[in-house]
């Protein structure tokens, strides 16, 4: 589905990656994790064709991303943070923005935004509202609504919870991971929380410093660590719910 071969980029003479050949499978959920700075967002950019590597080479559904990238980014869904929401724009339109570009018939495009409507649990009387007039988990409904809007093969996700209060996030954790096990979508997703990795993840790559340490199912990573620094992260990861554990009691 997406493989990423001998991959190097830089920014300001920076590494951002070194040397990163990974493979994401179908019908999977991959997860990056890592440190502030070890190039997890930047292989979810070059994924999307957002950018360019210096050297090596992404391949998507056996093409090599390059040249037009049109028809690849739409087969492609992509997720942000704070959603990337249009402000001037209505739930429907930020929703069908793209399937208006491609001139899908007006019945067609609201077939689907009402599957996507019921898909995603969003009363169907918030479509005419704008962003602003949403709660922070709405605006999440919505940006997975428009990421899904084409149907694509791949989802791409950054950091798509990392910005909400914990109980909704906790509740949109739940749902998104039913969704990605209904739609049997191939799904590679950013975040910073080791439990959430572990929740979502077939599979967990946790990178360091632009190169990829380990990358193995969860139980694997947490039990079986590579290296030190992969301990160490797991271990800086839980030891904030060892404190409230303890605190607890």
């Amino acid at each position: 589905m997406l493989r990423f071969e001998g991959i190097f980029k830089e920014y300001g003479g920076t590494p951002a990656l070194a040397g990163v050949d990974l493979e994401v499978s179908e019908a999977q959920t991959t997860v990056l994790i890592g440190p502030s700075g070890c190039g997890k967002s930047t292989l979810l950019r070059l994924a999307a064709g957002l950018i360019r590597p210096d050297l090596g080479q992404v391949w998507f559904e056996g093409a090599r991303l390059a040249g037009n990238l049109r028809p690849a980014r739409l087969r492609m869904g992509y997720m942000i943070q704070d959603g990337g929401l249009f402000p001037h724009l209505s739930v429907r339109d930020n929703v069908t923005l793209m399937a208006r570009r491609l001139d899908w018939p007006r019945e067609r495009r609201e077939q689907r935004l009402a599957a996507l409507a019921d898909l995603v649990q969003l009363p169907t009387a918030m479509l005419a509202r704008y962003p602003i007039e949403l709660s922070g988990g709405q605006r999440q409904r919505v940006a997975l609504m428009r990421a899904l809007m084409l149907d694509p093969d791949l989802l791409l996700l950054d950091e798509p919870l990392g910005a909400l209060d914990p109980m909704i996030r906790f509740e949109l954790q739940r749902e998104l991971k039913a969704i990605f096990a209904r739609l049997g979508k191939t799904v590679l997703m950013v975040t910073h929380d080791l439990a959430e990795a572990v929740f979502f993840g077939h599979r967990i790559v946790l990178l360091r410093a632009g190169r990829i340490v380990q990358q193995a199912e969860p139980r694997v990573l947490l039990d079986s660590p590579a290296e030190p620094f992969v301990a160490q992260f797991v271990a800086a990861q839980r030891e904030p719910q060892r404190v409230l554990s303890g605190a607890g009691g």
